[in-house]
């Protein structure tokens, strides 16, 4: 009698077992089918991706979102997202960390250098590698600058080889002078060694500082480079290094824009054959009649700025690389309203993981110089004319200022170093 009461309960304690483990494996189950719909419906919404993975930051709820800018002009940010939306990877992303960025963003100049030698400001702000200039100059009249090395986010090195060129000097004494300098801060000051280098960076446009800078391996490798030719087979790491448009200023004619009826001319270029692919695009394509190609720069004799005219009535404006990748014709394209060709192989487009280049540019590899006309003509009339539309929409990215203006080509660089400002400290 004792032994069936005891067989009983243990059939009934069984029993309750088995009930706990399908009651756990029932709720398991309905657990792991409820984040299944959540996840699937959150990624069947996403955000456009920027173009460089590595560079996306993470996004914010609508409902979190501090809708509130520093300069209290949110209408102007609701329309400047709605005019430029289609120019963007991400116009979403874009405004909300541009926001974060005028709030929050950071940087101590370091002081040191004689600036009547070789560091600080250089020459000039004029010519086509005014950017360089434009910077130094920008940065210390802008908000980001503090006094404080402790509040920045990243460092500046505000040498410029600029002014070394002016006096003679040669590469390998520029070389010299600029590790020189480099391992003075080192040495003076703490922070640089907490990251090895990676949160400080520096400016060059002009050939000459590249030049230079690059025979000094440890500023290269280790800070980031902003420099006008982001070429990435030898060396610039888009990641790390952010690229510096070359731009033209100040600007000969008014920008153009909206002026559809007056391009009747198919393509464009004119200048200098100091690279295989100008050599190759003069070749082939100069005694064209729907390309006007010239395998020298105008003659100033013919007429006033008859370069800059021949922009205003063109639709396609070519764009081969030079002695670098970069070419100063792509910000003056973009300035007088004529649709860019890049023609240039390994270049890293300024703010590239920002805009949207094939919204307002073609963009092809060097071989295609072949069929280039072809190409163009197989635009069609809408195709160009969006180009057109959004080519106008991006002027204000490419152009300096002093002071400088929101979103112009000083505040989309920064907001560059902005994405580029997390690194580890020891």
């Amino acid at each position: 009698m004792l032994a069936g009461k005891a067989a009983a309960a243990a059939t009934t304690s069984f029993c309750s077992l088995q009930a706990t483990l399908l009651t756990l494996a029932i709720l398991t189950l309905l657990s792991f089918t409820y984040f299944s719909l959540n996840s699937s419906i959150l990624h069947s919404h996403p955000l456009s991706p920027l173009n460089h993975h590595h560079l996306l930051p993470a996004t914010i709820p609508e409902d979190h979102v501090n809708t509130t800018t520093v300069d209290d002009d949110d209408d102007d940010d609701h329309h400047h997202q709605q005019q430029l939306s289609d120019i963007y990877h991400s116009p979403k992303v874009f405004g909300l960390n541009f926001a974060d960025m005028e709030a929050n963003f950071k940087v101590y100049i370091y002081p040191d250098g004689d600036p009547n030698t070789f560091y600080q400001t250089p020459r000039k702000l004029t010519g086509k590698y005014a950017s360089e200039g434009y910077f130094f100059q920008n940065i210390r009249e802008s908000r980001f600058r503090t006094l404080d090395p402790d509040q920045a986010h990243l460092f500046f090195i505000p040498i410029s080889c600029h002014k070394m060129r002016g006096k003679g000097t040669s590469y390998e004494n520029m070389t010299i002078i600029v590790q020189n300098y480099v391992e003075s801060l080192i040495s003076k000051y703490p922070y640089w060694n907490r990251t090895l280098g990676a949160d400080h960076f520096f400016v060059t446009c002009h050939d000459v500082g590249v030049r230079a800078t690059e025979g000094f391996p440890l500023l290269v490798k280790n800070s980031i480079r902003v420099v006008c030719s982001p070429s990435y087979d030898v060396g610039f790491i888009p990641h790390k290094d952010v690229a510096l448009p070359q731009v033209l200023q100040p600007f000969a004619l008014p920008a153009g824009g909206n002026d559809l009826d007056n391009r009747t001319k198919l393509g464009f270029w004119a200048g200098h054959r100091n690279s295989k692919i100008r050599v190759i695009l003069a070749r082939v394509w100069e005694n064209d009649t729907e390309l006007d190609i010239s395998n020298n720069r105008i003659n100033r004799a013919i007429g006033p700025l008859v370069y800059q005219k021949r922009f205003y009535s063109t639709k396609f404006c070519i764009c081969p690389g030079g002695s670098q990748v970069n070419s100063a014709r792509i910000a003056d394209s973009i300035h007088y309203g004529c649709v860019p060709v890049i023609l240039s192989n390994y270049y890293d487009l300024p703010f590239n993981d920002i805009l949207d280049w094939h919204k307002f540019a073609v963009v092809l590899k060097e071989h295609d110089v072949y069929r280039l006309k072809q190409i163009l003509k197989d635009k069609a009339d809408a195709e160009f004319v969006a180009l057109h539309k959004n080519l106008v929409k991006v002027q204000k990215h490419f152009q300096w200022n002093s002071p400088p203006i929101r979103y112009d080509a000083f505040h989309m660089v920064m907001y560059e170093l902005w994405l580029r400002r997390h690194v580890i400290k020891y």
